[in-house]
């Protein structure tokens, strides 16, 4: 008989412990804080400047773009969101300008075969003025 009681008050315990992980579970977790600089993401500073180039490199039809394709891969699972100019019609091709933020870093970097033409200087000026928030497309 004593091993009953016994039994039914470790079954007893094992639900209510039971029923407390459970709910435990159904409670929200709190918010993961946003790493940022300026209260913007490298996420955000990338996207904004991903459609200026958009629109002021493709989208207006400039000669001196006209050669390439935007490529973007914004999100990335290595904190550095970025976008690509790819020889126009070859999105498969290895990139000729790499344009990249890091999260938690104001810094947008830019690299790549483009970089060591006349372009550079315009690429240069375009991704700094946009980064730091202009839209317009010439400085």
């Amino acid at each position: 008989m004593r091993r009953m009681g016994i039994l039914r008050s470790v079954l007893v315990s094992g639900f209510a412990l039971g029923i407390v992980a459970l709910s435990a579970c159904s409670t929200p977790a709190p918010p993961t804080p946003r790493v940022s600089t300026g209260g913007e993401s490298g996420l955000d500073r990338m996207e904004r400047v991903t459609l200026a180039a958009n629109r002021c490199w493709f989208k207006s039809n400039d000669p001196a773009f006209a050669r390439y394709s935007l490529a973007p891969e914004l999100s990335s699972f290595s904190g550095k969101p970025r976008f690509l100019l790819v020889p126009k019609g070859r999105p498969e091709a290895k990139p000729l300008l790499v344009v990249e933020a890091q999260s938690g870093s104001r810094t947008i970097s830019t690299y790549g075969p483009l970089m060591g033409t006349g372009l550079a200087g315009r690429v240069d000026g375009d991704i700094r003025r946009w980064s730091a928030g202009s839209g317009a497309c010439s400085a």
